[in-house]
This record gives structure tokens, C-alpha cells and sequence, in this order.
């Protein structure tokens, strides 16, 4: 592709990045402003420039982005130049890294990824095993606990919680003995690697020398020093972010680094896109007015493409379930008049306790509507048993994956033979395939539990041995050993409906024609289960698979556009939170209504209420101080009482002509 075509269709600042591809840049890019375009096309300038693909790494929140981003410049460049680049994420970088050099740090390169399903049952075991249960302790806030340890450079042992501490260095003890990493030791390792051996940093640095972050306003401190130990002088590196748009602070997100980000790469060219081609003038001036009252931020405004529009509503209303009906009303009655589409209509909540009552107007309403937030794919439960059979075949050592399956389906191999399996394996130091193998071992069981656990040795070597012999054939190998195992038999006799049935059958052959393709394009086994449990971890929902009004928080909004918004809830207290005064976060809730306001395409309606239920109660409520900041010249207010009381004098008229007519006929 010639360098004027690459270029052309674009705007001066987004050209100006497309060109800047050497030394530290910053790209500022603002909400609907081209961001994904311009990243793509500054991708494939500097492979027109020569710079060798493999030298490549684009990083990359989720995984859906990181295929987003390689198809685009596919669709620039020579497909191949394009697949020879490294797109993936934080983590996926980190599994890199490790798989060469785990060995620095005392592990075996053939780790297992301890996640979704997997990890919560260790969790819950050891909870019960520490007395945690008669408390209530649940595995979410052990998780919760040892994510933000470690995410903030901090010892497990150092949660001020003595329950809560037991159990995650319990739990951290045990991943070391099964020589597995969750996703946060992904990341503490990799940088730790990075950071602590010279050699090992030069081998990547040498091995990516261009390197961009996507999103980058959503960095932690963790990634902000894998960064740095990853690109060294003469510091090519871009990334592109909107310090405006960082509202994951709660999760660790430091808005300091995308602020400070000369502080971390000398002299960099800093590039603003501010030109929006989304929204109208009127949705921009507002979100502008309001993004301005943070003081720590770049300058820039979002300039409109799209001149006019009309004013953005703002509703006032007695209560939520006035305020629930009023946005379903709202909706059909403008479906029904502009013949729109159920999906160009989306209402964004602050929390999603406010979602209930939403859904109760639209089911009442009878509109179809779609929840952000189903179970992911990978962490459905026969997935993940699949998963685990494939990992045990092809690294006997994965005991995470191995204790998962090594009675499922039933076959005699009972808890107490485990944990003398278990107990056994630790004390000899091997493993428990080793310990599964060992004849002195399977001599002190019973003669039914030793022929279980010989029976299964020998069933899962039997399969070890069809994926390495014959790779290419591993999906119809997987599909036999399935059959053979007794699993999806099992499977559907457990199953309470067909429809059950028929998502459990699909979810398998989906795996089943997951590894035939991967194997078919020549990945390897373990690159393909390292993928899937990245993938169990929560990423981005595809909306476009569900139908219906969009029912979503404003977290997880981001990203996302529509032509009609319902911003609800704009109350003291919901938004901003309540909790942003005691945590210092103001700033942060209103960068997440600059969010909300700019998902707005065509029209946007803001609402608040003068009382919200809670526990029952019914609260008084005052209108968030933010609306205190919006640009009165491009708001209509609106009251929800007023309207009813002219609606109702309407009907009456109505009814009264209509009686009229009846006495004439």
C-alpha cells in the first residue's frame, strides 16, 4: 500500500500519529475520535517503513481487541507482515516471558494457569480447611485480597485480615506445590523477571523494539514497570489513552501514568484527537462542560463533526419506579414514532443495584432487553472439565487440572483417595501422575480404588499419547477419549431439560472444533490451553450476539456507542458515589459521567429522582452536584409530574370529544 493511500481519509492529528513511529509518543485520544483507525494505520506505516513485524508487540487489554487490531492491519498491509506481529495482552505477554525463563524464579516452564472454576474450588477447599466456612468467608473476598496484594507490589502475608491472610498464603503455598500461576502471578513474575535479570531483559527488548499500549489509561503500577523494564533507549514506544476516560481506579488503574508519562519516557511527541465523529454538538458541549472541572488532566475538548443536535434532556422525577417507567415509555413511544431499533437503545447505571427495577418496566413494557454480564464461555463448567482433560494429557504435571478430572465422571476414585494421593506425593516431593504410577502407592489401597486409579493412568496416558503421535487429528481424538471417558454421557444424564442438554453438547463440540481449528493452523497444544484460560478470565461481552435495549452499568459501557442514551440516577450519593468522598475519588465518578454522556450518538436524556428505595426505605435524594456543571444553553429540563398532569388534561379532552361523537352517531 502506497504511503499517500495509507494516510488518506485521515484528519492532520490523526496523520501526525499515523507518522510518528520512532521514540516515546503519547497519543491523546478522545472519546469517538478515530483512536482504533489511527493506531491500525500508524501499525502498518511502520511496516511500510521496513521495520521487520516480528519486532512488533502491540499490547492490548483483552483478547477481543487484540484480534481486532491484527485484522485491521491485515486489511492494510500483507496479512502475513500482520500475523507475524505480537498483539495480545498483559497477560499474554507475561505467559511469553515465563514459559523461558519461569526457571530463574524456581518454576518449572511447564506451569498450569490457575483460573476461573479451577481456582475458586481451590479456594473454597482451603477455606473449609482453615474453618472459614462457620464464617461466612467467601472465595471472592479471599481472591479480592491477594489480586490487590499483589497488584500493589505487596505480600500476601501482609493482609491486615488474619482469616483472609491464612487462607491466601495457604492458597499461595499450594499453587507453588502445583507449580501454578493465577493471572496476578502472571504479571508479578513476568515484571519481576523483567526487572531483576539483565539478560533476560535484554532478550526482549531485543526481540520487540517497537512497542505500543492500547488503553493505556488503564495501566496499574505493575504494568507501568513491565513497561519500562521492556522498552529501553532509544525508547520506541506509543501509547494511546484518554486520562478523561479512566475510571477503573477501584481495580488498580493509576491515571498517573498516562498524566506523568514523561516522567517514565523522556521528551515524548504528545498528539491530540480531538476531533469527534460520533456525537452531536449538542451531547459534546455538555460532556465537555462537564470534563473540565477536573483539575488534573491534558487539556483538550472534543470538537463536533456533527453540527447541532437536539438539546440533552434532563428529567426530574418523584421516585426509581417512576423513573424506570418514564425510560420505558420513553423508549417505545420514540420506537414506535422513528421507527428505530430495540438495539439503538441503551440505559446506563452507576451500580447494578439500580438495574432491577429497569428490567421489572421493560418486562411490563413488554420490550426486549439484554444485561451485560453472562457467564463467560471458558468458565462454563464442561468447558472447563475438556480443558482440564487436555491439559492433564498433555502436562501430567498440571495437578490442578489433573485432581479436577480425576473423578469425572465417577469412577471409584473417591476424596479419600485423593488426599492419600495427595498427602503421598508430597511427602515422596514428585507429583501426583508420578505418585498415580507408583505400585508401593496403589498397594496400600483397596482393590477397587487401586483398579480405578490404574484404569484412569491408564486412560489419560493412552490420550497423551494420540496428541503427540498425531497432532493434526487432536480434535477427533479429543471427541473418542470423551466417548471412551464416559463424560458426555454422563454429562447428559445429569442434565434437568433438553434445552440444557443441547447447550452442554454444543459447548463441547464448540472446544472439540476449537483445538481441530488450532491444530489445523499449527499452534501448539499448550499455546492453545494457555489462550482458553486467559479467555475464562471476564473480558468484553459481545452485545451483538443478544437483542433488545441495552441494560448497562457505566463501567462497563466504556467502549461501547448508541445512537439513543438513558443516563438514570444522576442523584447525590449514586453519582458521584457516596463513597468517592470518604476515598478521594470524585474526580474519577465524574470522568465516569463523561463516559456515559459520550456513548450518546444521536440524543441523550439524563434523569434523577427526589426519592430512591433502598432496603425497602424510601430515601430522599438531591440532584448530583455534577449537574451543577452542564452547559445550560445545550439542556431542556424536563418534570415528570408536570408532564403527567398535561398528558392526563390531554386524555380528558380526548375522552370527552370521543363522547361527543358517540352522542352524534
Amino acid at each position: 500500500m502506497a504511503r499517500g493511500s495509507l494516510t488518506a481519509g485521515l484528519n492532520g492529528a490523526q496523520r501526525a500519529a499515523v507518522e510518528s513511529t520512532d521514540g516515546p509518543v503519547l497519543i491523546l485520544a478522545g472519546a469517538g475520535t478515530g483512536k482504533t483507525r489511527t493506531v491500525t494505520h500508524r501499525m502498518a506505516r511502520m511496516l511500510q517503513k521496513g521495520i521487520q513485524p516480528s519486532q512488533i508487540l502491540a499490547v492490548t487489554f483483552t483478547n477481543k481487541a487484540a484480534t481486532e487490531m491484527r485484522e485491521r492491519v491485515g486489511g492494510l498491509v500483507r496479512r502475513s507482515a500482520a500475523n507475524e506481529m505480537t498483539v495480545c495482552t498483559f497477560h499474554s505477554l507475561c505467559v511469553r516471558i515465563l514459559r523461558q525463563h519461569a526457571g530463574r524464579l524456581g518454576y518449572k516452564s511447564n506451569f498450569s494457569i490457575a483460573a476461573g472454576n479451577d481456582r475458586d474450588g481451590l479456594v473454597k477447599q482451603l477455606i473449609v480447611r482453615h474453618g472459614g466456612a462457620k464464617e461466612k468467608l467467601q472465595a471472592w473476598d479471599v481472591l479480592a485480597a491477594v489480586s490487590q496484594q499483589k497488584n500493589a507490589g505487596l505480600a500476601v502475608g501482609e493482609i491486615p485480615d488474619d482469616l483472609i491472610r491464612t487462607v491466601a498464603m495457604s492458597y499461595q503455598s499450594e499453587l507453588r506445590a502445583r507449580n501454578s500461576l493465577d493471572f496476578d502471578d502472571l504479571l508479578l513474575l513476568g515484571e519481576q523477571l523483567m526487572r531483576e535479570f539483565e539478560e533476560v531483559r535484554d532478550y526482549w527488548r531485543d526481540r520487540y523494539r517497537y512497542v505500543t499500549v492500547d488503553e493505556f489509561q488503564d495501566t496499574n503500577g505493575l504494568q507501568m514497570a513491565l513497561l519500562q523494564s521492556l522498552v529501553g533507549p532509544p525508547y520506541h514506544v506509543c501509547v494511546v489513552g484518554d486520562d478523561d476516560q479512566s475510571i477503573y481506579g477501584w481495580r488498580g488503574a493509576q491515571v498517573a501514568n498516562i498524566l506523568q508519562f514523561e516522567r517514565f519516557f523522556p521528551d515524548p511527541r504528545v498528539v491530540r484527537l480531538e476531533d469527534n465523529y460520533r456525537s452531536t454538538e449538542a451531547i459534546l458541549a455538555v460532556a465537555n462542560s462537564v470534563i473540565r472541572n477536573n483539575p488534573a488532566r491534558h487539556e483538550k475538548a472534543l470538537r463536533a463533526t456533527v453540527r447541532g443536535g437536539e438539546k440533552v434532556q434532563v428529567m426530574s422525577l418523584p421516585g426509581d419506579d417512576e423513573e424506570a417507567q418514564w425510560v420505558a415509555g420513553e423508549v417505545k413511544r420514540s420506537r414506535d414514532r422513528e421507527n428505530r431499533r430495540w438495539e439503538d437503545y441503551a440505559v446506563l447505571f452507576r451500580t447494578n443495584t439500580q438495574i432491577r427495577r429497569m428490567e421489572q418496566a421493560m418486562r411490563e413494557a413488554q420490550i426486549p432487553y439484554r444485561v451485560l454480564g453472562a457467564q463467560s464461555f471458558y468458565d462454563r463448567r464442561e468447558v472447563r472439565d475438556v480443558l482440564a482433560f487436555l491439559q492433564a494429557a498433555v502436562n501430567p504435571d498440571a495437578e490442578v487440572a489433573l485432581l479436577r478430572i480425576l473423578n469425572t465422571p465417577p469412577r471409584g476414585i473417591g476424596t479419600g483417595t485423593a488426599t492419600l494421593m495427595l498427602e503421598s506425593s508430597r511427602e515422596r516431593e514428585c507429583s501426583v501422575w508420578e505418585t498415580m504410577n507408583d505400585e508401593e502407592f496403589l498397594a496400600q489401597l483397596s482393590t477397587k480404588a487401586g483398579g480405578a486409579v490404574r484404569g484412569f493412568a491408564r486412560l489419560m496416558e493412552n490420550f497423551g499419547a494420540a496428541l503427540r503421535e498425531r497432532p493434526w487429528e487432536a480434535g477427533e481424538a479429543l471427541r473418542r477419549f470423551l466417548d471412551e471417558a464416559d463424560y458426555l454421557a454422563w454429562m447428559m444424564r445429569n442434565c434437568k431439560t433438553d434445552e440444557e442438554r443441547d447447550q452442554r453438547r454444543e459447548a463441547v463440540g464448540e472446544v472439540v472444533a476449537a483445538v481441530a481449528d488450532a491444530m489445523k493452523k499449527k499452534r501448539g497444544m499448550q499455546d492453545f490451553l494457555d489462550s482458553a484460560a486467559l479467555d475464562a478470565e471476564p473480558d468484553d461481552e459481545d452485545l451483538e450476539s443478544k437483542t433488545g435495549v441495552s441494560l448497562i452499568t457505566l463501567h462497563a459501557a466504556k467502549g461501547l456507542e448508541f445512537p439513543v442514551v438513558f443516563l438514570v440516577g444522576l442523584e447525590e450519593g449514586v453519582l458521584p458515589h457516596k463513597r468517592s468522598v470518604e476515598e478521594g475519588s470524585r474526580d474519577e465518578e465524574r470522568r465516569l459521567l463523561y463516559v456515559g454522556i459520550t456513548r450518546a450518538r444521536e440524543r441523550l436524556f439524563l434523569s434523577y429522582c427526589g426519592f430512591r428505595k433502598r432496603y425497602g426505605e424510601k430515601v430522599r435524594c438531591e440532584p448530583s452536584s455534577f449537574l451543577d456543571e452542564v452547559d445550560l444553553d445545550w439542556i431542556e429540563e424536563r418534570d415528570f409530574e408536570t408532564e403527567m398532569n398535561t398528558e392526563a388534561t390531554g386524555d380528558e379532552l380526548q375522552d370527552f370529544l370521543g363522547s361527543m361523537r358517540a352522542l352524534l352517531d
